[in-house]
């Protein structure tokens, strides 16, 4: 149970806010690169309780800046972008996609070069990675070490990048995808379904969790001993602040999710497939998009409301399915946090051994904002030399006796076959 100062801690991140301010010193995505056309419309995104402007140049590049046009506020996401820049409609100034104002018609002739020297525009760091566009908005000079995750080092064919638009916290989506005790029982009507939807969770709805500390993060393993003396388990890897890669039973792929803040209340759960292997074939990818509501950018938009209990299904809970939620298996997690309110008292809750995760990462994120403030590095960022490109998660069988702190997730050895 957190206090109701902590609570507000974790989940207030506008600007200047202890969490908002730290939160600022990551890579983060902002939307998908397919969103932007070359000189086509701009594109609004809201991020940390701020608000900014995308938009790809005639060249290609992608700008980042502010929303509002630095003469009078008026929204950039309404400028022409022509000639690798945005040109403000309300008089005309414009801004290059490297955020160099070179245009302000509204001045003298004799001074427009002057002032326009002078206009400071709020740019950012950008990176184009795993059908991403990556920002960074902190106060370093030079960004942290962009993240070289193993789908980011991979053509766009190979990666399914798709958000949600969550009414709730950024540390309630955070804290669903941490949680491995519901698996085998919030979703165990999905898990009964083929194909690719492992049983194995459902056989063990009390894993035993082992942690081990990395640099970048932690490698969790969720354990579950079987009815046949096996071991399941479940090695999750989490990178500050956001990223948890999600064990994957074959032949699914592998996956990552991060909840980024929108702002206090929202917040934009990207869901990036992935297949290190080989491009994902055009029946796959409308495999992903199957059930939910065909948007990429925000794949539960139709997906309801307390208003309407989310258009949960009491005859197909009577007929069976536990939650009534038959769509698609990420509502059921969707729906959970939303539940919740936009901001969960957390002063109110009663957490046992199943916990421990949401417990520990709680305390170390809460303690990390707090030594921010006192002027230490970002969490994960002590170190400028981390490689990413190793983590990977790992869902595998294997005999009691070894140990699954042993298993190279690159490179496991084969699961065991489940015996009846």
């Amino acid at each position: 149970m957190l206090t109701r100062e902590e609570n507000e801690l974790l989940s207030r991140v506008g600007p200047g806010t202890p969490m908002g301010e730290m939160l600022r010193e990551y890579w983060a995505p902002a939307l998908r690169s397919a969103r932007l056309e070359a000189d086509g419309a701009p594109a609004r995104v809201r991020i940390l309780g701020e608000n900014y402007v995308a938009f790809r140049a005639t060249d290609g590049r992608v700008g980042f800046f502010d929303e509002g046009c630095p003469h009078r506020c008026t929204s950039l996401a309404l400028a022409r972008n022509e000639g690798n820049a945005l040109t403000c409609i309300f008089h005309g100034w414009k801004i290059d996609v490297s955020g160099k104002v070179v245009e302000v018609p509204s001045e003298p002739p004799e001074r427009r070069a002057e002032f326009a020297a002078k206009v400071r525009v709020r740019h950012y760091p950008v990176r184009e990675a795993g059908g991403l566009i990556w920002v960074y908005l902190g106060k370093r000079e030079q960004p942290p070490a962009f993240y070289n995750f193993e789908f980011n080092n991979l053509p766009t064919s190979h990666v399914i990048p798709m958000r949600a638009v969550m009414h709730c916290n950024w540390f309630q989506g955070l804290e669903a995808v941490l949680d491995s005790a519901h698996l085998g029982i919030m979703h165990k009507s999905w898990l009964q379904l083929g194909p690719g939807q492992s049983r194995l969770p459902s056989a063990n709805n009390g894993p035993v969790f082992d942690i081990m500390m990395r640099p970048y993060g932690f490698r969790e393993g969720a354990l579950r001993d079987l009815f046949d003396g096996t071991c399941y388990a479940r090695i999750r890897e989490v990178v500050w602040p956001y990223y948890s890669f999600i064990p994957h039973d074959r032949p699914n792929p592998p996956l990552m999710i991060c909840a980024i803040p929108i702002d206090d209340e929202w917040n934009a759960q990207w869901y990036v497939y992935y297949n290190p292997e080989r491009p994902f074939t055009a029946e796959e990818q409308a495999q992903r998009l199957k059930g939910h509501s065909g948007d990429p950018d925000n794949m539960c938009s139709d997906m309801g409301s307390v208003e309407n209990t989310w258009h949960q299904d009491r005859k197909a809970m009577k007929e069976g399915h536990f939650t009534g939620f038959t769509r698609f298996l990420p509502f059921e997690d969707f729906i959970a946090e939303e539940s919740m309110g936009p901001i969960v008292d957390r002063t109110r809750e009663y957490l046992g051994s199943s916990d421990q995760i949401i417990i520990r990462v709680r305390r170390l994120m809460i303690n990390a904002a707090r030594e921010f403030q006192r002027g230490k590095p970002a969490l994960g960022q002590e170190r400028g030399d981390l490689d990413y490109s190793q983590v990977r998660a790992l869902a595998i069988r294997f005999p009691k006796e070894q140990n699954w702190r042993e298993f190279d997730s690159m490179n496991p050895p084969p699961t065991l076959p489940l015996r009846q």
